[in-house]
């Protein structure tokens, strides 16, 4: 169902059943008005009747044979009957009267508070007239046909009213859901028209504050992110394709020149060597463009992993490819309550590529012993950190370092690589929830710092 739909239907009845309730209370209070104005009208006949037919015309004399019953009768299908204290019916206003009713609640009666109910329709009135020491009990019975009447009308108005409003909730609903989902609908238009070709366009903020601005400064803050996403993917395949392409090129065309000009075996292998070296160029980018898609997934096993355990494998590797560069490896403070410390939830290969690459770093652009810490900077956070006395990173350099196969000039002359590491470490420690920090200054050189959350303590 479209929200404007479930707007003017939440609406709808919201507002209908506010309308009911205040109906139903006004029909409520009409008829208990009409039944307590009645009921006193009861009341007020059945002190009339007591002053005229016991104070005044005595009923132990003859005095009421010569009183027309119908003289006493101002209401509607009224009857009037009067009781002796011992239950003996006095007088009746018609022969034909059914006395259950009153017999029944004739005990009932007791002082002059009043006894009320209802038998054959109509409403009765029982009560105690005391005249000289002799209480009798009169019962007053009638049907209010004005209040009833009166009742008809006001539900026949509520009714009439009740649909009627329903038919303006309904037209003031359809505009109230017009008017409130105005923004929305400008939104959607607004990003209809914005395509991969086109994000740098942004949203109307409007006001800045109310929830429709928040979600469309929401939408401008997802499209700067994905404009820069685009950008970076372009980047990267541009950079890509003239990193496969050059090899290719170097290959393809000193297999063609061997072909076509050498004249001996030597000069045929040397042609041979290096179209080889350019082969092993480019197998090497394609498996570091490999880890680093792999470096993107998710679904990796994650396990108890020892990060010093990582580190030992990464140092020993380094060793292996620089065997006369001095790599010195120290430890911080350790938290006393930790029995087994260095503990870190993740990927023990993927831990031990993103901490490689940093020392492969380290070691490429520096000739100076490379410094490796390995500390707790909290309670729950582990630190790594690589320090090397190299050539640095240019100021304008180092915001780009983790674009892939971006390379800052100091780098392109010092050392070989395709700019694949810094960017696949990054992926590596945010996977595990942890993050990469790189300072660098020209001429001194970098210090790489890593931090992860520690596994917590059983």
């Amino acid at each position: 169902m479209l929200i404007r739909n479930k707007l003017i239907l939440r609406f709808t009845l919201l507002v209908l059943l506010i309308q009911l309730c205040f109906s139903l209370f006004v029909y409520y209070f009409h008829a208990a008005t009409r039944e307590q104005r009645f009921h006193a009208r009861l009341a007020g006949k059945v002190a009339l009747t007591g002053r005229i037919l016991i104070q005044r015309a005595n009923l132990r004399s003859g005095i009421l044979r010569t009183v027309r019953r119908r003289d006493l009768l101002t209401m509607p299908r009224e009857q009037i009957s009067i009781y002796s204290p011992h239950g003996r019916l006095l007088y009746a206003s018609d022969d034909h009267i059914d006395q259950r009713g009153n017999l029944a609640h004739l005990s009932s009666i007791s002082g002059p508070q009043p006894v009320s109910f209802r038998y054959a329709g109509r409403e009765v009135i029982g009560a105690e007239y005391s005249y000289a020491g002799y209480p009798s009990r009169i019962f007053v019975a009638a049907h209010d046909d004005e209040g009833f009447q009166q009742l008809d009308k006001l539900r026949l108005i509520l009714l009439a009213g009740n649909l009627g409003a329903l038919a303006l909730i309904v037209v003031a609903g359809w505009f109230f859901a017009a008017d409130t989902l105005r923004p929305m609908a400008r939104i959607v238009r607004q990003v209809r028209r914005i395509t991969a070709s086109n994000l740098s366009q942004r949203l109307s903020e409007g006001n800045q504050k109310d929830e429709i601005a928040q979600l469309a400064m929401t939408f401008n803050r997802m499209l700067a992110g994905l404009e820069q996403a685009f950008e970076s993917q372009k980047s990267f395949v541009s950079h890509a394709s003239h990193e496969l392409r050059t090899p290719l090129a170097n290959a393809l065309g000193t297999l063609e020149t061997s072909v076509l000009y050498d004249q001996d075996l030597a000069e045929a292998k040397r042609s041979m060597q290096s179209a080889q070296e350019e082969i092993r160029r480019l197998i090497g980018l394609t498996n570091s463009l490999l880890a680093l898609a792999r470096a993107d997934e998710t679904t990796l096993s994650r396990q108890l992993v020892r990060l010093d355990d990582c580190l030992t494998q990464a140092l020993d590797h380094c060793a292996a490819k620089y065997p006369g560069r001095s790599v010195r490896l120290s430890f911080g403070q350790v938290p006393e309550e930790l029995d087994e410390p260095f503990q870190v939830r993740g990927n023990a290969p993927l831990l031990t590529t993103a901490l490689l690459n940093l020392l492969d770093n380290a070691c490429k652009y520096s000739q100076a012993p490379v410094q490796v810490e390995l500390s707790y900077a909290g309670a729950r956070t582990l630190q790594v950190t690589v320090q090397d006395a190299g050539v640095g990173i240019e100021p304008a350099a180092l915001p780009r370092i983790f674009e892939p196969l971006f390379r800052a000039e100091g780098g392109r002359a010092t050392a070989s690589g395709f700019g694949l590491g810094l960017p696949m470490t990054r992926k590596i420690i945010r996977l595990h929830g942890g993050e990469l920090t790189v300072e660098s200054q020209v001429g001194e050189g970098t210090t790489a710092t890593v931090r992860l959350p520690a596994a917590p303590v059983l």
